[in-house]
Protein backbone atom coordinates (compact mmCIF):
# COMPACT_ATOMS: atom_id res chain seq x y z
CA UNK A 1 0.00 0.00 0.00
CA UNK A 2 0.85 3.77 -0.33
CA UNK A 3 1.05 5.89 2.24
CA UNK A 4 -1.90 6.98 1.39
CA UNK A 5 -3.81 4.03 0.89
CA UNK A 6 -2.56 3.21 4.11
CA UNK A 7 -3.70 5.87 6.11
CA UNK A 8 -7.34 5.78 4.51
CA UNK A 9 -7.35 1.67 5.43
CA UNK A 10 -5.54 2.60 8.88
CA UNK A 11 -8.48 4.77 9.77
CA UNK A 12 -10.78 1.67 10.05
CA UNK A 13 -10.00 0.90 13.63
CA UNK A 14 -12.69 3.74 14.47
CA UNK A 15 -16.06 2.62 12.36
CA UNK A 16 -16.73 6.53 12.31
CA UNK A 17 -14.38 6.95 9.91
CA UNK A 18 -15.22 4.60 7.53
CA UNK A 19 -13.92 5.21 4.09
CA UNK A 20 -16.27 3.50 2.29
CA UNK A 21 -17.48 5.28 -1.22
CA UNK A 22 -20.66 4.54 -2.44
CA UNK A 23 -22.04 6.13 -6.10
CA UNK A 24 -25.60 5.28 -7.22
CA UNK A 25 -25.81 5.47 -11.16
CA UNK A 26 -30.04 5.65 -12.46
CA UNK A 27 -30.38 3.68 -15.60
CA UNK A 28 -32.99 4.40 -18.09
CA UNK A 29 -33.67 0.51 -18.49
CA UNK A 30 -32.02 -2.38 -16.67
CA UNK A 31 -28.80 -3.59 -17.90
CA UNK A 32 -27.97 -7.21 -20.30
CA UNK A 33 -27.02 -9.09 -17.13
CA UNK A 34 -24.23 -11.62 -19.29
CA UNK A 35 -22.88 -8.42 -21.05
CA UNK A 36 -22.62 -6.72 -17.76
CA UNK A 37 -20.74 -9.14 -16.23
CA UNK A 38 -18.61 -9.48 -19.41
CA UNK A 39 -17.96 -5.66 -18.94
CA UNK A 40 -17.32 -5.42 -15.03
CA UNK A 41 -14.85 -8.88 -15.80
CA UNK A 42 -12.76 -6.85 -18.58
CA UNK A 43 -12.49 -3.74 -15.94
CA UNK A 44 -11.17 -5.82 -13.30
CA UNK A 45 -8.55 -7.12 -15.42
CA UNK A 46 -7.39 -3.48 -16.63
CA UNK A 47 -7.43 -1.92 -13.65
CA UNK A 48 -5.90 -5.11 -11.33
CA UNK A 49 -6.20 -3.46 -8.22
CA UNK A 50 -10.35 -4.78 -8.29
CA UNK A 51 -8.79 -8.51 -8.49
CA UNK A 52 -6.33 -8.07 -5.23
CA UNK A 53 -7.33 -8.22 -1.66
CA UNK A 54 -5.42 -7.35 1.14
CA UNK A 55 -2.77 -9.52 3.16
CA UNK A 56 -1.35 -8.49 6.35
CA UNK A 57 2.15 -8.65 7.19
CA UNK A 58 3.30 -10.39 10.14
CA UNK A 59 3.73 -8.74 13.30
CA UNK A 60 2.77 -5.33 11.56
CA UNK A 61 6.23 -4.73 9.92
CA UNK A 62 4.93 -3.63 6.69
CA UNK A 63 1.61 -2.30 5.61
CA UNK A 64 -1.00 -5.04 4.38
CA UNK A 65 0.19 -5.54 0.73
CA UNK A 66 -2.68 -5.79 -2.33
CA UNK A 67 -1.88 -9.14 -3.75
CA UNK A 68 -3.78 -10.77 -6.38
CA UNK A 69 -6.76 -13.15 -4.64
CA UNK A 70 -6.35 -16.69 -5.79
CA UNK A 71 -10.31 -17.35 -4.89
CA UNK A 72 -11.27 -14.53 -7.09
CA UNK A 73 -15.17 -14.70 -8.17
CA UNK A 74 -17.07 -12.05 -9.73
CA UNK A 75 -20.52 -13.74 -8.67
CA UNK A 76 -19.26 -12.42 -4.87
CA UNK A 77 -19.00 -8.76 -5.85
CA UNK A 78 -21.90 -8.57 -8.49
CA UNK A 79 -25.24 -8.64 -7.40
CA UNK A 80 -28.74 -8.51 -9.21
CA UNK A 81 -31.62 -7.45 -6.59
CA UNK A 82 -35.18 -6.00 -6.69
CA UNK A 83 -36.15 -3.36 -5.41
CA UNK A 84 -38.74 -3.23 -2.80
CA UNK A 85 -42.00 -1.28 -3.41
CA UNK A 86 -42.40 2.10 -3.53
CA UNK A 87 -39.64 1.09 -6.32
CA UNK A 88 -38.33 4.90 -6.73
CA UNK A 89 -35.13 6.92 -6.29
CA UNK A 90 -35.72 6.84 -2.27
CA UNK A 91 -35.42 2.91 -2.32
CA UNK A 92 -32.41 3.01 -4.24
CA UNK A 93 -31.05 5.70 -1.60
CA UNK A 94 -31.72 3.69 0.88
CA UNK A 95 -29.98 0.83 0.28
CA UNK A 96 -26.95 3.37 -0.53
CA UNK A 97 -27.33 3.86 3.08
CA UNK A 98 -26.54 0.47 4.47
CA UNK A 99 -23.81 0.09 1.66
CA UNK A 100 -22.07 3.47 3.16
CA UNK A 101 -21.65 2.08 6.73
CA UNK A 102 -21.20 -2.07 6.44
CA UNK A 103 -17.87 -3.48 6.67
CA UNK A 104 -16.28 -4.89 3.56
CA UNK A 105 -15.25 -8.35 3.52
CA UNK A 106 -11.36 -8.17 4.24
CA UNK A 107 -10.58 -11.60 2.65
CA UNK A 108 -11.69 -10.18 -0.36
CA UNK A 109 -11.22 -6.95 -3.01
CA UNK A 110 -12.60 -3.92 -1.55
CA UNK A 111 -15.53 -3.24 -3.57
CA UNK A 112 -19.10 -4.31 -4.42
CA UNK A 113 -21.48 -3.38 -7.54
CA UNK A 114 -25.41 -3.75 -6.88
CA UNK A 115 -28.16 -3.94 -9.79
CA UNK A 116 -31.36 -3.02 -8.53
CA UNK A 117 -34.08 -3.92 -10.89
CA UNK A 118 -37.84 -2.73 -11.24
CA UNK A 119 -37.22 1.05 -10.75
CA UNK A 120 -40.31 2.73 -11.95
CA UNK A 121 -40.80 3.53 -15.59
CA UNK A 122 -38.66 -0.06 -16.45
CA UNK A 123 -35.57 1.65 -15.23
CA UNK A 124 -32.85 0.19 -13.09
CA UNK A 125 -29.94 1.85 -10.48
CA UNK A 126 -26.16 0.33 -10.15
CA UNK A 127 -25.00 0.97 -6.71
CA UNK A 128 -20.86 1.18 -6.63
CA UNK A 129 -18.96 0.52 -3.30
CA UNK A 130 -15.61 0.68 -3.38
CA UNK A 131 -12.96 1.40 -0.38
CA UNK A 132 -11.29 4.41 -0.50
CA UNK A 133 -8.21 3.25 -0.72
CA UNK A 134 -8.89 1.43 -4.20
CA UNK A 135 -9.21 4.87 -5.41
CA UNK A 136 -10.37 8.46 -5.14
CA UNK A 137 -13.22 10.84 -6.73
CA UNK A 138 -10.41 11.34 -10.45
CA UNK A 139 -9.42 7.99 -10.10
CA UNK A 140 -13.25 6.64 -10.09
CA UNK A 141 -13.96 8.65 -13.33
CA UNK A 142 -10.93 7.10 -14.89
CA UNK A 143 -12.33 3.72 -13.84
CA UNK A 144 -15.58 4.58 -14.85
CA UNK A 145 -14.08 4.79 -18.41
CA UNK A 146 -13.17 1.58 -18.26
CA UNK A 147 -16.48 -0.08 -17.55
CA UNK A 148 -18.94 2.91 -19.59
CA UNK A 149 -20.09 2.99 -22.79
CA UNK A 150 -20.51 6.41 -25.24
CA UNK A 151 -22.85 4.75 -27.67
CA UNK A 152 -26.01 2.11 -26.24
CA UNK A 153 -24.37 -0.52 -28.55
CA UNK A 154 -21.05 -0.50 -26.90
CA UNK A 155 -17.92 0.86 -27.11
CA UNK A 156 -14.63 -1.08 -27.95
CA UNK A 157 -12.08 -0.37 -24.84
CA UNK A 158 -9.71 -2.98 -26.16
CA UNK A 159 -7.98 -6.13 -25.27
CA UNK A 160 -6.58 -6.44 -21.68
CA UNK A 161 -4.75 -9.26 -20.38
CA UNK A 162 -5.14 -11.02 -17.14
CA UNK A 163 -3.77 -9.34 -13.97
CA UNK A 164 0.05 -10.44 -13.18
CA UNK A 165 0.33 -11.75 -9.41
CA UNK A 166 2.99 -9.93 -7.81
CA UNK A 167 5.33 -10.04 -4.15
CA UNK A 168 8.31 -11.41 -3.46
CA UNK A 169 7.51 -12.70 0.09
CA UNK A 170 7.27 -11.47 3.68
CA UNK A 171 11.32 -10.44 3.68
CA UNK A 172 11.37 -8.84 0.59
CA UNK A 173 8.20 -6.44 1.71
CA UNK A 174 9.90 -5.20 4.80
CA UNK A 175 12.94 -4.35 2.57
CA UNK A 176 11.07 -2.77 -0.71
CA UNK A 177 8.63 -1.32 1.92
CA UNK A 178 11.27 1.12 4.15
CA UNK A 179 13.80 1.24 0.98
CA UNK A 180 10.75 3.14 -0.90
CA UNK A 181 9.67 5.17 2.24
CA UNK A 182 13.52 6.45 2.84
CA UNK A 183 14.05 6.43 -1.07
CA UNK A 184 11.43 9.09 -1.66
CA UNK A 185 12.23 11.40 0.93
CA UNK A 186 15.67 11.10 -0.11
CA UNK A 187 15.16 11.37 -3.41
CA UNK A 188 13.30 14.62 -2.83
CA UNK A 189 15.66 15.86 -0.88
CA UNK A 190 18.32 15.49 -3.65
CA UNK A 191 15.84 16.97 -6.21
CA UNK A 192 16.01 20.20 -4.06
CA UNK A 193 19.46 20.71 -3.41
CA UNK A 194 20.72 22.54 -6.31
CA UNK A 195 17.87 24.50 -6.84
CA UNK A 196 18.58 25.02 -2.67
CA UNK A 197 22.02 25.69 -2.95
CA UNK A 198 21.77 28.28 -5.85
CA UNK A 199 19.20 30.10 -3.36
CA UNK A 200 21.71 30.32 -0.79
CA UNK A 201 24.33 31.97 -2.98
CA UNK A 202 22.01 34.30 -4.55
CA UNK A 203 19.66 34.99 -2.06
CA UNK A 204 20.78 33.75 1.28
CA UNK A 205 17.97 35.40 3.43
CA UNK A 206 15.27 34.73 1.03
CA UNK A 207 16.27 31.10 1.64
CA UNK A 208 16.11 31.49 5.12
CA UNK A 209 12.57 32.62 4.68
CA UNK A 210 11.78 29.93 2.12
CA UNK A 211 12.80 27.06 4.70
CA UNK A 212 10.99 29.23 7.22
CA UNK A 213 7.95 29.30 4.78
CA UNK A 214 8.19 25.87 4.09
CA UNK A 215 8.43 24.47 8.38
CA UNK A 216 4.93 26.93 8.12
CA UNK A 217 3.08 25.18 5.22
CA UNK A 218 4.04 21.54 7.08
CA UNK A 219 2.52 22.62 10.47
CA UNK A 220 -0.93 24.26 8.47
CA UNK A 221 -0.69 20.99 7.02
CA UNK A 222 -0.27 18.60 9.34
CA UNK A 223 -1.83 20.75 12.62
CA UNK A 224 -3.96 19.19 14.68
CA UNK A 225 -7.32 20.09 15.13
CA UNK A 226 -9.00 20.29 18.90
CA UNK A 227 -12.33 21.66 18.15
CA UNK A 228 -15.41 22.01 15.61
CA UNK A 229 -16.00 25.66 14.63
CA UNK A 230 -19.62 25.28 14.02
CA UNK A 231 -21.41 25.58 17.60
CA UNK A 232 -24.05 23.03 16.47
CA UNK A 233 -22.98 20.16 14.39
CA UNK A 234 -20.72 18.52 17.11
CA UNK A 235 -22.23 15.60 17.87
CA UNK A 236 -20.50 12.09 15.91
CA UNK A 237 -22.25 8.65 15.39
CA UNK A 238 -22.44 5.31 13.44
CA UNK A 239 -25.44 6.62 11.91
CA UNK A 240 -25.93 8.13 8.22
CA UNK A 241 -28.58 9.41 6.35
CA UNK A 242 -27.98 9.87 2.73
CA UNK A 243 -29.93 12.74 1.00
CA UNK A 244 -29.68 14.09 -2.70
CA UNK A 245 -29.63 17.47 -4.99
CA UNK A 246 -30.21 18.12 -9.14
CA UNK A 247 -28.33 21.78 -9.91
CA UNK A 248 -27.85 22.63 -13.79
CA UNK A 249 -24.47 22.80 -14.72
CA UNK A 250 -24.95 25.97 -16.95
CA UNK A 251 -26.31 28.00 -14.15
CA UNK A 252 -23.69 27.05 -11.51
CA UNK A 253 -20.72 28.05 -14.14
CA UNK A 254 -22.72 31.08 -14.95
CA UNK A 255 -23.04 32.38 -11.49
CA UNK A 256 -19.13 31.09 -11.23
CA UNK A 257 -18.49 33.35 -14.58
CA UNK A 258 -20.31 36.12 -13.41
CA UNK A 259 -17.80 36.35 -10.31
CA UNK A 260 -14.51 35.63 -12.39
CA UNK A 261 -14.61 32.28 -9.91
CA UNK A 262 -14.39 28.68 -10.53
CA UNK A 263 -17.74 25.67 -10.53
CA UNK A 264 -15.79 24.89 -7.58
CA UNK A 265 -15.78 28.29 -5.69
CA UNK A 266 -19.86 28.70 -6.49
CA UNK A 267 -20.17 25.28 -5.37
CA UNK A 268 -18.40 25.70 -1.75
CA UNK A 269 -20.15 29.06 -1.50
CA UNK A 270 -23.64 27.67 -2.00
CA UNK A 271 -22.61 24.84 0.63
CA UNK A 272 -22.06 28.19 3.17
CA UNK A 273 -24.58 29.98 2.08
CA UNK A 274 -26.76 26.68 2.80
CA UNK A 275 -24.73 26.71 6.37
CA UNK A 276 -25.20 29.86 7.68
CA UNK A 277 -29.20 29.27 6.59
CA UNK A 278 -29.37 26.09 8.81
CA UNK A 279 -27.28 27.18 11.76
CA UNK A 280 -29.91 30.34 11.52
CA UNK A 281 -32.52 28.25 11.64
CA UNK A 282 -31.83 26.88 14.66
CA UNK A 283 -30.92 29.92 16.48
CA UNK A 284 -27.14 30.08 16.10
CA UNK A 285 -24.99 32.23 14.00
CA UNK A 286 -21.31 30.87 13.17
CA UNK A 287 -18.54 33.34 11.35
CA UNK A 288 -16.22 30.23 10.17
CA UNK A 289 -16.49 27.17 9.72
CA UNK A 290 -13.54 24.16 8.68
CA UNK A 291 -13.53 22.28 5.89
CA UNK A 292 -11.44 19.22 4.64
CA UNK A 293 -11.02 19.39 0.59
CA UNK A 294 -9.64 17.12 -1.31
CA UNK A 295 -6.70 18.11 -3.40
CA UNK A 296 -5.78 15.50 -6.49
CA UNK A 297 -2.07 14.71 -6.32
CA UNK A 298 -2.53 12.47 -9.37
CA UNK A 299 -0.51 12.77 -12.37
CA UNK A 300 -1.25 11.67 -15.59
CA UNK A 301 1.75 8.47 -15.33
CA UNK A 302 0.03 7.19 -12.34
CA UNK A 303 -1.46 4.31 -12.74
CA UNK A 304 -5.48 3.19 -12.54
CA UNK A 305 -6.87 3.31 -9.73
CA UNK A 306 -4.95 4.16 -6.00
CA UNK A 307 -6.10 6.93 -3.40
CA UNK A 308 -3.92 9.99 -4.43
CA UNK A 309 -5.21 12.92 -2.68
CA UNK A 310 -4.44 14.74 0.26
CA UNK A 311 -7.14 16.53 2.49
CA UNK A 312 -6.71 20.18 3.35
CA UNK A 313 -8.42 21.42 6.15
CA UNK A 314 -8.64 25.31 6.56
CA UNK A 315 -11.54 27.69 7.86
CA UNK A 316 -13.83 29.37 5.44
CA UNK A 317 -15.61 32.55 5.95
CA UNK A 318 -19.48 31.99 6.57
CA UNK A 319 -20.93 35.40 7.40
CA UNK A 320 -20.11 37.18 4.11
CA UNK A 321 -24.05 37.74 3.16
CA UNK A 322 -23.45 38.70 -0.85
CA UNK A 323 -23.00 35.31 -3.09
CA UNK A 324 -20.19 37.10 -4.72
CA UNK A 325 -17.72 38.51 -2.31
CA UNK A 326 -18.05 34.72 -0.80
CA UNK A 327 -16.95 33.55 -3.87
CA UNK A 328 -14.03 35.66 -4.22
CA UNK A 329 -13.02 35.30 -0.85
CA UNK A 330 -13.36 31.55 -1.19
CA UNK A 331 -11.35 31.46 -4.46
CA UNK A 332 -8.11 33.63 -2.58
CA UNK A 333 -8.73 30.77 0.19
CA UNK A 334 -8.60 27.61 -2.13
CA UNK A 335 -6.06 29.01 -4.07
CA UNK A 336 -3.69 29.61 -1.58
CA UNK A 337 -4.49 26.35 0.17
CA UNK A 338 -3.82 24.55 -3.77
CA UNK A 339 -0.36 26.20 -3.91
CA UNK A 340 0.98 25.33 -0.16
CA UNK A 341 4.34 24.90 -0.13
CA UNK A 342 4.17 21.14 1.99
CA UNK A 343 1.01 20.37 -0.55
CA UNK A 344 3.93 17.89 -2.57
CA UNK A 345 5.37 16.33 0.64
CA UNK A 346 2.09 14.98 1.52
CA UNK A 347 2.85 11.62 1.16
CA UNK A 348 5.36 12.50 3.91
CA UNK A 349 3.15 13.72 6.20
CA UNK A 350 1.00 10.86 5.63
CA UNK A 351 4.08 8.54 6.55
CA UNK A 352 4.14 10.31 9.48
CA UNK A 353 0.49 10.52 10.64
CA UNK A 354 0.56 6.38 9.57
CA UNK A 355 3.91 6.16 12.44
CA UNK A 356 1.11 7.92 14.81
CA UNK A 357 -1.51 6.04 17.24
CA UNK A 358 -5.04 6.10 15.87
CA UNK A 359 -6.86 7.43 18.49
CA UNK A 360 -5.09 10.34 17.86
CA UNK A 361 -5.57 11.07 14.77
CA UNK A 362 -9.55 10.20 14.72
CA UNK A 363 -9.98 13.16 17.12
CA UNK A 364 -8.24 15.62 14.44
CA UNK A 365 -10.96 14.29 12.13
CA UNK A 366 -13.94 14.45 14.46
CA UNK A 367 -13.62 18.50 14.64
CA UNK A 368 -13.64 19.22 10.85
CA UNK A 369 -17.19 20.50 10.00
CA UNK A 370 -17.83 18.98 6.96
CA UNK A 371 -16.27 17.76 3.67
CA UNK A 372 -16.52 19.23 0.03
CA UNK A 373 -15.73 17.61 -3.02
CA UNK A 374 -16.04 18.44 -6.84
CA UNK A 375 -15.51 15.87 -9.47
CA UNK A 376 -15.45 16.58 -13.13
CA UNK A 377 -17.64 13.80 -15.08
CA UNK A 378 -18.58 13.29 -18.33
CA UNK A 379 -19.94 16.21 -20.90
CA UNK A 380 -21.05 13.12 -22.74
CA UNK A 381 -24.31 10.66 -22.34
CA UNK A 382 -22.72 7.54 -20.83
CA UNK A 383 -24.12 3.77 -21.35
CA UNK A 384 -23.82 0.59 -19.07
CA UNK A 385 -24.42 -2.76 -20.91
CA UNK A 386 -26.90 -0.91 -23.03
CA UNK A 387 -28.97 1.10 -20.38
CA UNK A 388 -28.74 4.60 -20.25
CA UNK A 389 -26.55 6.80 -17.20
CA UNK A 390 -29.61 9.01 -16.54
CA UNK A 391 -27.95 10.58 -12.66
CA UNK A 392 -25.40 9.53 -10.96
CA UNK A 393 -25.09 10.40 -7.35
CA UNK A 394 -22.04 10.27 -5.18
CA UNK A 395 -21.62 9.86 -1.62
CA UNK A 396 -18.28 10.25 0.03
CA UNK A 397 -17.40 8.81 3.75
CA UNK A 398 -17.37 11.54 6.03
CA UNK A 399 -13.88 10.69 7.92
CA UNK A 400 -15.64 12.16 11.17
CA UNK A 401 -16.99 15.33 9.92
CA UNK A 402 -20.79 16.07 10.57
CA UNK A 403 -21.37 15.58 6.81
CA UNK A 404 -19.36 15.20 3.44
CA UNK A 405 -20.96 16.93 0.30
CA UNK A 406 -20.01 15.54 -3.20
CA UNK A 407 -20.24 16.98 -6.47
CA UNK A 408 -20.14 15.52 -10.07
CA UNK A 409 -21.11 16.51 -12.88
CA UNK A 410 -22.89 14.43 -15.83
CA UNK A 411 -23.39 16.32 -19.42
CA UNK A 412 -25.70 19.11 -18.42
CA UNK A 413 -26.57 18.25 -14.29
CA UNK A 414 -24.25 18.78 -11.53
CA UNK A 415 -25.68 15.42 -9.14
CA UNK A 416 -24.75 16.35 -5.70
CA UNK A 417 -25.35 13.40 -2.54
CA UNK A 418 -25.18 14.53 1.18
CA UNK A 419 -23.67 11.85 3.67
CA UNK A 420 -25.11 12.94 6.97
CA UNK A 421 -23.59 12.00 10.30
CA UNK A 422 -27.45 11.77 12.28
CA UNK A 423 -26.03 12.87 15.87
CA UNK A 424 -24.19 16.07 13.71
CA UNK A 425 -27.36 16.46 11.64
CA UNK A 426 -30.52 15.41 13.21
CA UNK A 427 -32.85 16.76 10.62
CA UNK A 428 -31.41 15.92 7.06
CA UNK A 429 -33.88 16.89 5.53
CA UNK A 430 -33.81 20.72 6.67
CA UNK A 431 -29.79 20.85 5.89
CA UNK A 432 -30.71 19.58 2.26
CA UNK A 433 -33.13 22.47 1.77
CA UNK A 434 -30.98 25.01 3.47
CA UNK A 435 -28.56 23.94 0.68
CA UNK A 436 -30.57 24.10 -2.29
CA UNK A 437 -31.75 28.02 -1.32
CA UNK A 438 -27.39 28.50 -1.40
CA UNK A 439 -27.17 26.84 -4.66
CA UNK A 440 -30.43 28.93 -5.67
CA UNK A 441 -28.47 32.02 -4.57
CA UNK A 442 -25.58 31.10 -6.00
CA UNK A 443 -27.42 30.60 -9.28
CA UNK A 444 -29.55 33.20 -9.10
CA UNK A 445 -26.69 35.99 -9.75
CA UNK A 446 -27.49 38.28 -11.95
CA UNK A 447 -25.40 40.07 -15.16
CA UNK A 448 -24.31 43.37 -12.60
CA UNK A 449 -22.55 40.59 -10.04
CA UNK A 450 -18.73 41.52 -12.10
CA UNK A 451 -18.76 45.21 -11.60
CA UNK A 452 -19.80 44.72 -7.67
Amino acid sequence: MTQSDLFTWSMEQDPSLRSTIVTVLVLDAEPDWDRLLRTIDRGTRAVPRFRHRLVAAPWGLTPPRWTLDPDFDLGWHVRHLALPSPADLSAVVEFARTEVMSAFDPARPLWRFTVLGGLDGGGSALVLKVHHSLTDGVGGIEIAREILDFTRDGTDHGQVGDPVRSGGGVLGDIVAWNWSVGANLVRAGMAAIPSLARHVVTSPVGAIRDGAAMAESLIRLARPITSTLSPLMVERSLGRQLTVLDVPLASLRRGAHLAGCTVNDAFLAAVLIGLRRYHSGHGRQVEHLRVAMPISLRRDTDPLGGNRITLARFAVPVDITAAVELMRALDVTVERWRHEPAIPLSNAVAATFNRMPVGLLTGMFKHVDFIASDVPGSPVALYLAGAKVERIYPFGPTTGTAFNITLISHVDTCYIGINSDTAAIPDPAQLTDCLAAGFRAVTAIDAGAREQ
